[in-house]
């Protein structure tokens, strides 16, 4: 349990810099340090990483990172989407959705080490539109990846911030403080969504608030001093280091299901 919390603060950290990594972390801590199951891990989760993400939310929007029209758009199907996942979760076996996990955490890892370079090529802010046929595929495509990240969120308690960074940065042309700020926000969204799902289930799950509380907290504390480490820290050298951690975790996750 002490290592648990002890990593929780390194899952604030991924949030504080990164604006995602929560969920993708959190899972793995709870699941297989702390000795929960699936049922139990991916409710706990969302309830952590939504919190910690909704504290990180104000200190991005304080600094204007937060684009509410962008993140309305993808929290819409977002939301749809975990509410499906949720429904759908715990009726597939533990290791099945483990399988489903990794797969998606070196996904991730490949998104991650690649991030670097689609964010130096992705469009200032607000970039205007070539015309509407361009927007309408775009907004299309927004909603679709809107609805497959929720879904996730909610199946196997993803919070979908490395995925969502590097699409913000290129279908809606955000740079990256800002791709992270929103990010967080659709966490948020993502995160409650799947949660009242989990809430409103008939199927039985332990969820320890104490657990919840203490490992919240040290996680918030790591949300904290990640803002502040932001500017000083090279993004590209953070994200392929992280990418290679989510490698090794990738692995060890698919391989101990």
């Amino acid at each position: 349990m002490s290592l648990g919390y002890a990593l929780a603060l390194l899952i604030g950290l991924s949030l504080g810099v990164l604006g995602g990594g929560g969920s993708i972390l959190t899972i793995p801590v709870l699941h297989h340090v702390m000795g929960y199951t699936m049922r139990d891990a991916v409710p706990m989760s969302l309830v952590v990483v939504g919190i910690t993400s909704a504290v990180g939310v104000v200190g991005h929007w304080r600094q204007g990172y937060v684009q509410v029209r962008t993140a309305i758009a993808f929290g819409i199907p977002a939301i749809l989407g975990a509410v499906l996942g949720a429904d759908l979760g715990p009726r597939v076996r533990d290791d099945i959705r483990l399988t489903i996990f990794a797969i998606v955490m070196l996904a991730a890892a490949l998104t991650m080490y690649r991030g670097t370079r689609v964010q130096r090529m992705a469009p200032q802010p607000d970039p205007p539109l070539p015309g509407e046929s361009s927007r309408g595929g775009r907004a299309g495509m927004v909603t679709v990846i809107g609805a497959g990240v929720g879904l996730l969120t909610g199946f196997v308690g993803v919070g979908g911030g490395f995925l969502y960074v590097p699409v913000l940065t290129v279908l809606a042309g955000l740079p990256v403080k800002e791709a992270i700020g929103t990010s967080l926000a659709l966490i948020v969204l993502s995160c409650a969504a799947g949660m009242a799902r989990y809430l409103g289930s008939p199927e039985a799950m332990r969820l320890e608030w104490g657990v919840i509380a203490l490992f919240t907290a040290v996680a918030l504390a790591g949300v904290v001093i990640g803002g502040r480490l932001v500017p000083l820290v090279s993004q590209r050298a953070l994200r392929r280091g992280f990418a290679g951690f989510l490698l090794i975790l990738g692995v060890v996750v698919l391989l101990a299901r």
